[in-house]
């Protein structure tokens, strides 16, 4: 008579261990499903908001934890189960170094990947895109591209505009060699004077990205998903294909 309690209170126990274990997963990493256990070949990266760096964003703001980014990132390359990877981009830009430091994990993966741009994939959300293997963007989606700013007390001295400058460089290097554009035409985007009410740079759409060689293609899921099975199955050899 005593056990049936007992078995209630353990299924009890279980289910709150799963569920807080779920409420501890999606406030950590922003999402139920971590790349530990995924449900396809394929995992999905959303890049959405913001991009937090090193400074805290108001509780307001909608924003990506690059420092969340970053483990997961390595848990995609280190899983045997996942063989290809799409970043949904959807993001502002934000901090240029954690911008550019999840660039740099996304270009390094060893596994096949593919970025769509949705809404939109400003500042520094453009090397994002590009450091997929392929890059897609939607026909209505934009990428706004601009010089690096400086938030914050800025101290009027040449070393400050020397050290925005060569970070800077970083960004048009990355750019450039991971997409189709040509350095002279990036930086023509970015310094132009018009296209911006009261400021410089170029808001790019859909079809002016593919034109000018920043992405790939246009399309949306069905065209990144066809195109990251293709790369896997490239990256396959034929005993593999076979057998799958």
């Amino acid at each position: 008579m005593e056990k049936e309690p007992e078995k209630k209170g353990d299924q009890n126990q279980g289910e709150q261990a799963n569920n807080s274990s779920l409420v501890q997963k999606i406030q950590q990493l922003g999402q139920s499903n971590v790349p530990q256990a995924p449900d396809s070949n394929i995992h999905v990266l959303s890049i959405i908001g913001q991009i937090e760096g090193h400074v805290q964003l108001p509780a307001q703001n909608k924003t990506t934890k690059y420092e969340h980014m970053l483990p997961q990132l390595i848990a995609i390359e280190q899983n045997p189960k996942i063989e290809g990877l799409i970043v949904l981009l959807n993001t502002v830009g934000g901090d240029v170094e954690a911008g550019l430091a999840l660039s740099e994990m996304i270009a390094s993966i060893s596994k096949p990947t593919a970025s769509i741009v949705l809404g939109g994939g400003h500042s520094i959300g453009v090397p994002i895109a590009t450091a997929a293997d392929y890059s897609f963007i939607t026909p209505t989606a934009t990428m706004t591209i601009h010089p690096i700013r400086l938030n914050g007390l800025v101290i009027g001295v040449p070393q400050t505009f020397e050290y925005m400058d060569k970070m800077q460089d970083r960004v048009v290097d990355f750019v450039t060699q991971h997409s189709n554009i040509k350095e002279e035409k990036f930086k023509e985007l970015m310094f132009a004077r018009g296209n911006l009410t009261r400021d410089i740079g170029t808001n790019v759409v859909g079809d002016d990205a593919v034109k000018y060689g920043l992405i790939d293609g246009i399309g949306g899921v069905t065209e990144a998903m066809q195109k990251l099975n293709e790369m896997i199955d490239e990256t396959k050899g034929p005993e593999e294909q076979v057998i799958q």
